[in-house]
């Protein structure tokens, strides 16, 4: 079988050979950035993304990152590097956060380095993005949804500043850091952990060259990226050409009364073998941290085309991304953005409200493939807190937590994935272990569950919400700030299938009452007080009516569907207890009951 870039199968061999190089290399810098980072968001949740490029800034490869950070921003980022600094030398290192040039956030500090042969040639790029745990914000979150621009926001922005030369640090940029950012030598533990990871994948890429010639891994680029590019051509071509528009809105926020509608237009030319996401007729920036990024507008469209294909043997890289075409303009909220419009949410909300909208259109346009909707983001089960530990000398704390958050969406073959976070990560970050929450916090969690006939019910359907409650200690206050989505515009379902149950926070107040929280909302816990957060469930694929009985019984007999929904929901008659674990399925009564609901008897 002769499928490399010549058709010899010694190409092929070679050609595979390399790749599992290049990809050994970037784990290795994450496995170093995951091992030796301090802060939870890092070496718990694992929210950061290393990858590496061609000298000519082409995404190479990123092994495990995150979609929303590694698809196109980090082409715009390295060009932002030579931009402003022409002359490259080894030992050089540049730390890169500004929305306007590619970056997804400022919260998400990047490493970027130029690997120079022995001659000075640059060969590569390696990048190293790390979400902070502080980032100079006026608030202490990383995540600032109510303000009205960057000024309001209050981050540290560097543009390809050079904070490493003959691989020492400025002492000026690491002292401004210091200066500004809330839990210093936690933020300096972490960048010397992304600062290892691009040196590891600096190392890797010059051993690996000196081992086989720069020539040949650039002749081993060409190749990989066509292969991939063809691999995309065939994904493409399986399925009909079309056009679907799809519509959605992130709810109301402060700031925006009626939230923002957003409008997704995708065609799929099967013969040409090109998908197009039109983002264009969207409004433009908000006077809110809502708005997107170009890196963020562009790959949020490309993780629904990716989601939405079917296909995981297309390589996410500079190759497949030549057959998609998304379209953005300027000084729009999902596109790319004019200083001095805060981005300072722009890996999650509205990001998920293009890549949602995507992988829905594609199976409005071929049943079979694309997605429901995965559940809105940003719960308080997934905020950021702050305060002071009192087991540590009173010492000051910040971190995001992962602890309670769902939503995963129903496919044309499976379930949706419980712990998916959000459609940007696509699973790829992780929920907190609880005891080492509180272990790293002062903080108890007393609830994490999974909330029943929450799904989006579905031929497959989408993950439950988790309902997380959490509060401080004896001995301090709790600031917790999140920025919760979905509350009012929840997870839509896909040809047939039903929307997920929307997300919801509380106030449990010291007599147990609980008091309903707003959307974006920043709020302080004394000692007996917790907040109280419902994940949004994920959007259900199919009709609820064709979902395999069996699994419905499943479903009931995990306590996670009742037998009430399974009746008149799914049509499923169950007869027995699940408590007894005598449960069985009515065949008769199922059929009459489904033959019903069709009719609307």
């Amino acid at each position: 079988m002769t499928t490399a870039a010549t058709g010899t199968p010694h190409d092929a061999i070679r050609m595979a050979l390399f790749s599992s190089r290049i990809e050994s290399i970037a784990r290795k810098m994450q496995n170093t950035l995951f091992r030796t980072a301090r802060s939870g968001i890092l070496n718990t949740a694992h929210d950061f993304s290393c990858c590496i490029l061609t000298a000519d800034c082409r995404l190479l490869g990123s092994a495990e990152s995150l979609p929303i950070h590694t698809l196109i921003g980090p082409d715009l980022m390295c060009e932002a590097v030579k931009r402003h600094h022409p002359v490259l030398r080894r030992g050089d290192c540049f730390l890169h956060n500004s929305p306007y040039e590619g970056n997804s956030h400022a919260a998400d500090h990047c490493l970027i380095v130029p690997v120079m042969d022995d001659d000075e040639v640059l060969r590569f790029f390696v990048l190293a993005k790390a979400h902070q745990a502080d980032c100079g914000n006026a608030r202490p979150s990383t995540y600032l949804a109510d303000v009205v621009d960057v000024y309001e926001e209050g981050a540290l922005i560097f543009s390809a500043t050079r904070i490493q030369s003959d691989f020492k640090d400025n002492e000026d940029i690491i002292r401004m850091c210091r200066a500004r950012i809330r839990v210093p030598e936690q933020w300096w533990g972490d960048y010397l952990a992304a600062l290892g990871s691009v040196r590891i994948g600096e190392r890797g890429l010059l051993e690996l060259g000196r081992e086989v010639g720069f020539a040949a891994l650039d002749d081993y680029a060409e190749a990989w990226f066509d292969y991939s590019e063809r691999k995309m051509v065939e994904a493409i071509r399986r399925l009909p050409s079309g056009k679907a528009t799809v519509r959605t809105a992130h709810d109301p926020f402060p700031g925006l009364p009626n939230g923002i509608p957003i409008k997704v237009e995708v065609e799929v030319d099967a013969e040409a073998g090109r998908i197009t996401v039109d983002l264009r007729d969207n409004p433009d920036c908000q006077p809110s941290g809502l708005n997107l990024t170009e890196g963020t507008s562009v790959s949020g469209a490309m993780v629904g085309i990716y989601n939405g294909i079917m296909d995981h043997s297309v390589p996410a890289n500079a190759g497949s991304f030549r057959r998609l075409d998304i379209k953005v303009r300027e000084n729009c909220c999902v596109g790319i953005p004019r200083h001095p419009h805060s981005c300072s949410v722009a890996t999650t909300n509205l990001a998920d409200r293009v890549t949602n909208p995507v992988q829905r259109a594609i199976a409005e346009i071929a049943r079979g493939f694309g997605m429901a909707e995965t559940g809105p983001i940003m719960p308080p089960g997934i905020a950021v807190i702050s305060g002071r530990d009192p087991r540590h000398g009173d010492e000051p704390f910040v971190n995001q937590l992962h602890l309670a958050i769902s939503g995963g969406a129903g496919t044309p073959t499976s379930d949706g994935f419980l712990s998916i976070i959000h459609a940007g990560n696509a699973g790829l970050s992780r929920i907190d272990c609880v005891e080492v929450d509180e272990l790293h916090h002062p903080i108890i969690v007393t609830t994490r569950r999974l909330v029943p006939d929450t799904e989006g019910a579905g031929e497959h359907r989408g993950a439950l919400a988790i309902h997380g409650e959490y509060g401080p200690i004896e001995g301090c206050n709790l600031r917790v700030l999140y920025t919760m989505d979905g509350s009012i515009n929840a997870a839509a379902g896909a040809v047939g299938g039903l929307s997920g149950a929307p997300s919801r926070a509380f106030r449990r107040n010291r007599d147990g009452s609980l008091t309903e929280l707003p959307a974006c909302h920043g709020l302080t816990l004394a000692p007996g007080e917790r907040v109280v957060s419902h994940s949004a469930a994920g959007g259900g694929y199919g009709s609820p009516l064709d979902r395999d009985p069996e699994l419905v019984l499943r479903d009931v007999a995990e306590g996670w569907v009742s037998a009430e929904r399974a009746s008149t929901v799914y049509g499923v008659v169950l007869t027995g207890e699940a408590s007894a674990d005598r449960l069985a399925i009515d065949l008769a009564a199922t059929d009459q009951r489904r033959a019903d609901l069709r009719t609307g008897s």
